[in-house]
């Protein structure tokens, strides 16, 4: 890949094309190179989760996942929405699931509604929730866009992008 060199001397004749290659592969992340982010077994995750490429969960996550393909691994958890184009469970979702294409292992464990294309249950597999067939599951924006609602209230008073809010206090009739 780089080129070879004689003996213990340093190649200075290295294929500089190889090595553009491999940096524009490691800082570009082109299309055709899908990108991994995984979230191993000792993590756990608290907040939102938005990315293009594959996640692999092996841990515990709470909060949104949004991805082109999300992979829940045995042993893993999920609490809070899942979105994707393809996504695989073997380990434990507590939340909506929307995505076209929709597979439970046998070791799944879902308790939330799905929204999918396309539904396959392996043998074994725990799902209480409804289970709606939809064309247009997700749409593309959706999967890109981290920016919260700007109607969406915390308890707190504080809106989600940190802006307090103030709601006043109006006394009812009776």
């Amino acid at each position: 890949m780089f080129g070879k060199s004689n003996g213990n001397a340093p190649d200075t004749n290295r294929d500089s094309s190889s090595a553009q290659d491999v940096k524009r592969s490691i800082v570009g992340h082109p299309a055709s190179q899908e990108t991994t982010s995984s979230i191993g077994s000792g993590l756990s995750i608290v907040g939102k989760i938005v990315g293009q490429g594959k996640v692999a969960i092996f841990g515990h996550v709470e909060g949104e996942v949004h991805a082109s393909t999300v992979q829940i691994g045995d042993g893993a958890q999920v609490e809070g929405d899942v979105v994707a184009e393809e996504l695989t469970i073997g380990g434990r979702v507590k939340g909506t699931i929307r995505a076209n294409r929709v597979k439970l292992n046998s070791t799944a464990v879902v308790d939330g509604d799905i929204y999918h294309r396309s539904l396959a249950i392996e043998e074994n597999a725990q799902f209480e929730g409804m289970s709606r067939r939809q064309e247009n599951v997700i749409a593309t924006p959706s999967l890109v866009s981290a920016k919260p609602s700007a109607q969406a209230i915390n308890l707190n008073g504080q809106g989600t992008d940190g802006v307090h809010i103030s709601t006043p206090l109006v006394p009812s009739d009776g």
